[in-house]
């Protein structure tokens, strides 16, 4: 029964980080070039 408790915490964790990056990169706070060069004006493709 604690492994199963300690799984899901572990999952829901990994789950809520994936979401937060996938939010900041639409909101163009990524560190990596989010492709929209709006937001940078291009110079990530250097």
């Amino acid at each position: 029964m604690g492994t199963a408790v300690v799984l899901s915490v572990v999952v829901l964790a990994a789950v809520l980080a994936v979401r937060s990056m996938i939010k900041d990169k639409k909101n163009g706070k990524s560190i990596q070039c989010g492709g929209d060069c709006k937001h940078c004006g291009g110079g990530c493709h250097k």
